[in-house]
């Protein structure tokens, strides 16, 4: 008789369980739909932040997708590099007057970097903005602080980072002690750079306007 009642608490106790696991379980899933049209509203206002950040004096931004050559996907591939999509930036008349292009390196420290590189028509990069970084703080996470900011206002076709101090247009100061981060950065970068001269800087104009 024990043996039997021991069953049945076990039993008991077992679908009580598998009742609070079920209901959890409903009632994530329930706020998670509630919640979904906000959190993509968020993820909206988020983009075209980061979009502002990146190219400043834009009045509007359209998405147009990935428009890389073949060759450039497979450089940005070797770099650990991809391509997220791409943004037209018009002025108040509704004119391209650059581009956006997202990028997202895989070979940061703590991480993927997913970053905004907004390009003006004469190929001068207008700003670099962070979208999603997860570095050492006080390191890498001082990107958006440190390094990002030295590319603005450059027209160069490629970048490279130094550690010992920035003497020419291309160059840009490495993060003190964040080298994985700024090379991450820095290969992202000079991809969105390599796709704007390769695939948007004249066919773009014409193709995507």
């Amino acid at each position: 008789m024990k043996k039997f009642n021991d069953l049945f608490v076990m039993f008991k106790e077992a679908g009580i369980l598998f009742l609070i696991t079920l209901i959890s379980g409903l009632a994530l899933g329930f706020v998670y739909e509630v919640t979904a049209e906000a959190r993509a509203y968020q993820k909206e206002l988020k983009i075209q932040q980061t979009c502002k950040e990146a190219f400043e004096g834009a009045d509007s931004f359209e998405e147009i997708g990935v428009v890389a050559s073949e060759e450039i996907i497979s450089q940005a591939t070797a770099l650990g590099v991809s391509f997220d999509t791409v943004f037209q930036a018009k002025n108040a008349q509704g004119n391209v007057i650059g581009y956006i292009v997202s990028t997202v390196s895989s070979e940061g420290y703590g991480g993927n970097i997913s970053l905004y590189v907004g390009i003006s028509q004469d190929g001068t990069v207008k700003g670099v903005s962070i979208l999603e970084i997860a570095e050492t703080p006080g390191l890498g996470m001082e990107a958006g602080n440190v390094l990002t900011p030295q590319y603005a206002g450059k027209n160069v076709k490629e970048f490279a980072y130094t550690k010992t101090g920035a003497t020419q247009e291309h160059e840009v100061d490495a993060i003190s002690g964040a080298t994985v981060t700024t090379e991450a950065i820095n290969n992202a970068v000079n991809m969105a750079l390599s796709m704007f001269w390769n695939d948007l800087n004249e066919a773009g104009g014409e193709n995507h306007e």
